[in-house]
């Protein structure tokens, strides 16, 4: 059967507890805003590279378009001449009328096809300044992933071990404080940018918000025979000899 542990050791393990998570946190920061400005960019190149393929492929339709559009000219060049060729040996004015309607369509065939090749012409030259706009801007990118990679490797190389070892301590500290305590302390924790759930008294004040705590309320920290919360930002209140007397 485990033992039950009295309030001083609650709030001794509960401090210990945050010495390890703010040492981690310290880490977190030294890395800064690196890891999201990592990930950001590697899905901003990912949004790009989807563009830059889409653009590459409308190039690529279009050019298919033009390809066809000269195939059907030479091929209405083709009737015209034979058409042309026809006239001269037709026998009434029925035929002459037939030829001569054929010979409009296919002009007229010309004349789209040349216009919708003029369409798909400017199309590309727009569609190919923008993919090389795009492309350009991702190799930049590419530049500043590549960059900021780096330097986010060289300082998780730096701190790996501490922070491995730090998260391991955590682990076992969180391990002998009751889960209505972690709950409440991991609940104050993330509330805070600073990640302070547990501080101590300082100058009469709370070492978390700085506002003023009352003495009978520090002669009850001081005591340790129950758990007391700053009544202003929610943080447990521990006095600042607590780690020392344990080591006493």
């Amino acid at each position: 059967m485990a033992v039950e542990l009295t309030v001083a050791e609650k709030l001794r393990k509960m401090y210990e507890l945050q010495s390890i998570d703010s040492q981690i946190d310290e880490i977190q920061i030294l890395k800064g805003e690196l890891p999201m400005e990592v990930r950001d960019l590697e899905d901003e190149l990912a949004g790009m590279e989807t563009r830059i393929n889409r653009l590459q492929q409308q190039v690529k339709d279009f050019e298919t378009e033009i390809k066809e559009h000269t195939a059907n000219i030479a091929n209405a060049q083709n009737l015209i001449t034979r058409y042309n060729a026809q006239l001269d040996n037709v026998k009434n004015n029925r035929e002459y009328e037939a030829l001569t309607k054929e010979l409009e369509m296919q002009n007229l065939e010309i004349q789209l096809s040349e216009k919708k090749i003029k369409n798909a012409q400017k199309e590309i030259l727009n569609k190919q300044e923008t993919l090389n706009a795009t492309l350009e801007r991702s190799n930049a990118k590419k530049k500043e992933l590549e960059t900021k990679k780096v330097e986010l490797d060289q300082i998780i190389q730096k701190t790996e071990k501490d922070e491995d070892k730090l998260r391991k301590e955590s682990e076992k500290a969180r391990s002998g404080i009751e889960d209505r305590l972690i709950k409440a302390y991991d609940r104050v924790r993330t509330s805070y940018r600073n990640g302070l759930a547990v501080v101590t008294v300082s100058r009469n004040a709370c070492g978390g918000c700085f506002n003023m705590i009352p003495p009978q309320t520090q002669l009850e920290i001081a005591m340790r025979k129950k758990i007391i919360a700053c009544e202003h930002c929610g943080r447990i209140l521990v006095d600042d000899l607590i780690m020392v007397e344990e080591t006493v």
